[in-house]
Formats: C-alpha cells, structure tokens, sequence
C-alpha cells in the first residue's frame, strides 16, 4: 500500500481509491500499476497526520511539486488535501502543490471550494476529457449525470481567482478534432490546455 511515491521529480500523494467518475480509460481498468508501482490500491484511507508522517522524513526541497493524484479522485477528500497542504506549507511555505482533480470538488461538497484553495494550492489540473456533457457522460460515466460537464469547467473557472496556475487536461483517445475543440474551450474560459498522455 502506497501512500507516496515518486514519479519524474515530483512526490505524488495516493490518498484515497474512490472516484465519482468511472472513465472508460482509466488506469486502474487497464494497467496492474503506475511506474511499477502495483501497490496503489489502499487498505484504509490515511488521514492528515498519516499522509504528513510519510512526508516528513523527505527533503521536500528536491522535489519540483507535490501532487494529488493517485487511484483515486483526491477531492472526495477536500477537508484533508486542504488540511495536508496547510501542513506542507507551514513547514515550507515554498513547497509547490498540485491537484490533479476530476473537478467534481464543488459537487462533492456541496457549495463552492475554491476559495478554501487560495495561499495553499499552486496549480490545479483538471480533467474535462470531452468537447460537451454528451460526450463527457458517455466517456466519464459521472455520478453527477448531465449537468457534470458544466459543473467541472465551472469549477476550473471558479478556481482560477484562487490558485495561480489552472489548467483544463484531456487524454489522448480523443480523436484531434475533438482535442481542437476542448483546448478552445479551454482558452475561451481563459485557462491553459494540455493534452495528457494516459499514464503520468
């Protein structure tokens, strides 16, 4: 089980195995693991002391970032990623933190996140993986139904006024029109787009 664990020059933070999404191309439907690592696949969810623990004994300083991302949707736990980003930033107030986000957040809680966000997280990539909800229901299979498409581009937009660096991600099985079509929408909302490879 793997709470931590390194990719690039980057530390990721695997913190839960739930998501409100169920992609067709999900990784874990795919590959057995990410980078080697097969050990992604959580016993119990860590808590904030838990998570900071596994941290702790790490130069943090040699990593460009740290990350949320693992095989599972972080923001089903907001309360704790914020808690964690507090810790990270009270031992190190330079420490670069990144979300990877699904950016159902708004839609798990309840009422709009974002601005518990500000001073704590740096950059926020958000997965919008479609052109329009059609699409994005057929691909994503979201908990939320119809209406989740525009929530997560609501959301990114939302953000922006919050968190330095927000970027809209699409994987790569779409076809290059519809690629064309989610980094217009991207730029059109005044955020950056990238195309992601599927595994990071």
């Amino acid at each position: 089980m793997a709470i931590t664990y390194e990719l690039g020059r980057a530390l990721y933070l695997n913190i839960t195995n739930r998501c409100t999404n169920a992609c067709d191309f999900c990784v874990r439907n795919t590959y057995g693991s990410v980078n080697g690592k097969d050990v992604l696949w959580l016993d119990s969810e860590p808590d904030t002391d838990t998570v900071l623990g596994e941290i702790s004994g790490r130069d943090t300083g040699k990593y460009s970032e740290i990350v949320f991302c693992g095989y599972g949707e972080p923001m089903v736990r907001y309360d704790t990623v914020l808690e964690v980003c507090r810790g990270l930033k009270q031992k190190d107030k330079n420490t670069k933190i990144r979300i990877n986000t699904n950016g159902h957040g708004n839609l798990i809680a309840g009422f709009d996140i974002t601005p518990k966000m500000e001073g704590l997280v740096d950059a926020l990539s958000v997965s919008m993986n479609a052109k329009n909800a059609a699409q994005y229901e057929e691909i994503c299979h979201p908990a939320y139904g119809e209406k989740t498409f525009g929530e997560v581009l609501l959301f990114a937009t939302k953000a922006k006024a919050y968190v330095p660096d927000v970027t809209l991600t699409a994987v790569g099985i779409l076809s290059r029109e519809d690629i064309l079509e989610c980094e217009k929408i991207a730029l059109g909302l005044g955020l950056a787009f990238r195309l992601r490879k599927m595994i990071e």
